[in-house]
């Protein structure tokens, strides 16, 4: 048996990859497929199926890319109408060489989730595994909102019953195979864990110390976002995004382009640290430094005016293409040649944001009453602990909320460590803010240093 978990940066997605004797399998494929297709002629499989846990949100689906290229059949859940591949229904299996594929209906996450139970024959008629998409993670359970607040008691007693009568009883051992890993935005608080058990998250998963009441009741009462980028993914998902068949082209720009573009409603971002935007940057630019694309530019990119990049180096490119059309902006369309560099040796406007320490914050606080103290942290950090006299904006939503900032005061933002904080920076000098500091080391450093929190 081979087994291979492949990993999108960012999003914390994982797809896998199963052979045995000539045949293979790839679960929730990645949009850029290369690396299943690499695995295949490494091992000699011909890739056979391809199956779907569900409808994904985060992420666009990889699925009719990969069998394009290698003929695959598509398989996902009769539980949603998709417009391309196979239905399956509860109790279908494949065999992949001397691996059985068994489908279960899961539902909860959305209407139309499965998981597969896996065997390896050659070795037991036991389950082996379970790949469980978003319904069940390590530490977490997955999400029940996406069908908005009136459905949730609803799609909650689903993922109760999934679960508690088709997941736990599958045995103690068996190893669980979860859509995404820590940091995916399809979970409240996945653990950063590589591999579990149904057995480990019995004894170690708070959700399932809770009675079907209340179980309903922490998925109703839980605090999670909804990107703007999910709807796009929704539709693509289900009726089948464009068919890229390779990566595509980045244009180099020069500084004549470059400014051409801009004139013209590009959207520029600028991919580098916030201590490099913040030393200088092309003004009107959005900071997302580059390994937060995957997770933030869905918030604020997009779909129909081209995006161009602007770094310092050539090699990330390859980084920024993947992570970008993952999310389905294949409206990409270059990057600054040269980098920043060539921008403002070529004599072009440039500026600069303000940073500050903890301790600079916290004279600031006992000498400035006037300013507007920003926290762009998640609802349920800031909870946790915050500045007293900081106001709470998640940075994804500000785009939408900017009206409660106000312009004519000095605006000081923090986050965890200061790169969400330089994207809402960098948002707020878009939209006109003059007075704006980022503070460097977040609230990590604002720890470290033993400076006092509020809790609400």
């Amino acid at each position: 048996m081979i087994f291979k978990i492949i990993r999108s940066a960012g999003i914390a997605h994982k797809s896998y990859f199963l052979g045995s004797k000539g045949s293979a399998a790839v679960i929730d494929p990645k949009r850029d497929c290369d690396d299943y297709l690499k695995l295949a002629e490494k091992n000699d499989l011909k890739i056979e199926h391809i199956f779907e846990t569900h409808r994904n949100e985060d992420y666009i689906a990889g699925s009719l890319e990969l069998s394009e290229i290698v003929g695959a059949k598509i398989h996902h859940s009769s539980g949603l109408d998709f417009k391309y591949g196979d239905f399956l229904e509860d109790g279908d299996k494949f065999q992949i060489g001397s691996l059985i594929l068994e489908v279960m209906e899961t539902p909860g996450h959305t209407h139309d989730s499965i998981s597969l139970k896996l065997c390896d024959t050659d070795v037991s008629d036991d389950v082996y595994m379970v790949f469980t998409g978003d319904t069940l993670f390590a530490g977490e359970v997955g999400r029940c909102d996406l069908y908005g607040e009136e459905q949730i008691p609803g799609m909650a007693e689903k993922l109760h019953e999934s679960l508690f009568q088709k997941i736990l009883p599958l045995g103690d051992g068996v190893i669980l195979c979860p859509a995404h890993g820590s940091g995916s935005v399809c979970g409240a608080e996945i653990r950063e864990q590589e591999l579990t058990t149904v057995g480990y998250e019995k004894k170690t998963n708070q959700i399932f110390k809770k009675n079907k009441k209340e179980f309903i009741e922490y998925k109703m009462n839980e605090k999670l976002y909804v990107p703007p980028y999910f709807k796009k993914m929704e539709v693509n998902n289900r009726e089948g995004p464009r068919l890229l068949c390779k990566l595509p082209y980045l244009k180099p720009l020069g500084m004549d382009e470059m400014s051409s573009s801009m004139e013209d409603g590009a959207q520029v971002v600028d991919i580098r640290s916030p201590t490099a935007f913040a030393g200088g940057h092309i003004p009107d630019t959005l900071n997302i430094w580059l390994e937060g694309l995957p997770a933030f530019a869905g918030w604020f990119l997009n779909y129909e005016d081209p995006i161009v990049i602007v770094g310092d180096k050539k090699n990330s490119m390859d980084k920024v293409k993947r992570f970008l059309i993952r999310l389905g902006y294949d409206n990409i369309y270059g990057y600054l040649s040269g980098g920043f560099s060539l921008w403002f040796k070529g004599a072009g406007a440039v500026e600069t944001l303000k940073t500050c320490s903890v301790h600079d914050l916290r004279k600031l606080k006992q000498k400035d009453k006037y300013m507007f103290l920003l926290d762009v942290r998640k609802e349920t950090d800031w909870e946790k602990g915050h500045v007293e006299g900081a106001h709470n904006i998640y940075v994804g939503l500000l785009k939408d909320r900017l009206a409660e900032v106000p312009h004519g005061k000095p605006v000081i933002v923090y986050c965890d460590a200061g790169y969400k904080a330089s994207i809402a920076a960098s948002l707020l000098k878009i939209n006109g803010y003059k007075r704006v500091t980022n503070v460097l080391g977040g609230m990590k450093s604002w720890k470290k240093a033993g400076y006092p929190l509020k809790q609400d």
